[in-house]
């Protein structure tokens, strides 16, 4: 069985690679369970309360995953004119010469309640966005819908049931349920995240230095974990 992925950033949905279940060989007792089939679903992973150290695992459990690439970066322009970027580059300066770094930030989810955050750094860009993914997968959480408004259906599953908050850093950012058409009221890479774990409509209320892209996404992932240990 072989599982495709699809990565979402400034270019569109593509194809970036194939998980091949029946070639896989796990090294961690958990990954042997999901391998016989004694875990079924990823649900029964966070009931546990296990670690999840393979992401081989999370390819197994939860099907249609998809990625998307977070502009925390910055490419280069005069007086700070540059466009957003999802390479986050940074320089050491040696002897030898600059010594470049770049780091990514990527979300995977698959809109049905599973979405995980994770960040990679290395001397390529490649690598870099490989190890965002890897760790991305090693760090997904199921979020709960409910219904964004009193007026509105109790069993809508467009919004979250109550308001909840996380921070990061100075940021301060909270998430506030919204009525059905409202759609993701919140800044553009925050709503990336909250689009691919499935959530529709919410309001939202920023403080702190905001411009600062990796800590406003941390936030608003904290705030979905805060709301995932308040529910």
């Amino acid at each position: 069985m072989k599982q495709q992925l699809k990565v979402i950033g400034e270019t569109g949905t593509r194809k970036i690679k194939q998980f091949d279940f029946e070639n896989w060989h796990p090294k961690t007792t958990l990954g042997r369970n999901v391998k016989s089939g004694e875990i079924k679903s990823f649900d029964e992973i966070l009931a546990s309360g296990h670690r999840v150290l393979e992401a081989e695992i999370v390819d197994a459990l939860i099907p249609d995953l998809q990625i998307g690439l977070l502009s925390i970066g910055q490419s280069k322009g005069k007086f700070g004119g540059g466009k957003r970027s999802i390479w986050k580059q940074t320089q050491k300066k040696t002897k030898e010469g600059n010594k470049p770094k770049f780091a990514a930030m990527v979300v995977v989810g698959n809109r049905m309640g599973y979405v995980g955050l994770g960040y990679g750094k290395a001397k390529e860009t490649v690598p870099a966005r490989e190890k965002a993914i890897r760790n991305a997968k090693l760090n997904i959480i199921n979020v709960r819908f409910g219904c964004g408004s009193w007026e509105g259906d109790p069993a809508g599953v467009n919004s979250i049931p109550f308001a909840v908050e996380g921070k990061c850093g100075s940021i301060r950012l909270k998430l506030i349920p919204a009525p059905k058409g409202t759609s993701l009221v919140i800044e553009g890479e925050c709503a990336k995240i909250l689009d691919i774990a499935g959530i529709k409509d919410i309001y939202s209320k920023t403080s702190g230095h905001t411009k600062t892209k990796s800590n406003l996404v941390k936030a608003c992932f904290n705030a979905l974990k805060a709301y995932q240990k308040q529910r």
